[in-house]
């Protein structure tokens, strides 16, 4: 979130790994990419070792439940895949960068671009639809189990991001036709995902405290 990009960055000086989660667009990535290159160079100006390692986290499927209903069938399962590429396309503009490869002379490692949400939510499309559209290099999918078997036994790689690429601002311009914000849908995604992730975390510690107040079990002679 807006509010956690400090946090990222002191993180990262500090020498903590961090995955940067629940990025839902093109922007909100490079919030948390700059965020890493400012730690990084704050690193090097300290004296420290820049090898501090970090992931962007993109969901990408969510993006398709949530405008499902906006849009006519044609759309239906493309526009995570196009945001997806844009920022893609961002982050390889980011790898090219003076300002990065100053910092990989230096020894840093690269942020690396990371899709999460990689299982198709539609019953009506391909169960691998999103890990072949978004093969690319230095990425990584941290793909469901479901979806991993399946690619296994009929999965493809045909022309991965590349292809996708292609077409990509088309579709953002299509869907953004038929009345999807796409901007406020990234806001709200990212504040649902917080809700629930919040959610999570406080029933872990609420399950954490009730196991901590029961009277220890003996253990018999």
């Amino acid at each position: 979130t807006p509010e956690g990009v400090p946090a990222i960055e002191q993180s990262i000086f500090n020498g903590v790994p961090i995955n940067v989660t629940l990025l839902f667009s093109r922007e909100q990535y490079l919030a948390s990419a700059n965020a890493y290159l400012s730690a990084l160079e704050r690193r090097i100006e300290a004296g420290f070792d820049p090898k501090v390692a970090s992931v962007a986290s993109l969901f990408v499927s969510r993006w398709d439940v949530a405008a499902k209903q906006s849009l006519p069938p044609r759309w239906h399962n493309r526009l995570g895949i196009a945001v997806a590429t844009k920022t893609y396309q961002a982050y390889r503009e980011l790898l090219a960068s003076k300002r990065w490869l100053d910092l990989a002379a230096a020894g840093a490692r690269p942020q690396r671009l990371l899709w999460a949400s990689t299982g198709s939510k539609d019953p009506a499309a391909p169960d691998t639809l999103y890990v072949q559209a978004l093969a690319a290099p230095d990425t990584i999918n941290t793909i469901p189990d479901a979806t991993l078997l399946a690619y296994a036994e009929h999965g493809r790689l045909g022309d991965g991001i590349d292809a996708a690429s292609a077409e990509a601002d088309a579709v953002l311009d299509a869907v953004r036709r038929k009345g999807v914000d796409c901007d406020a849908l990234a806001v709200r995604l990212q504040s649902e995902g917080v809700q629930a992730f919040a959610k999570s975390w406080q029933t872990l510690l609420a399950r954490i405290a009730e196991k901590s107040s029961r009277p220890a079990s003996t253990t018999p002679a």
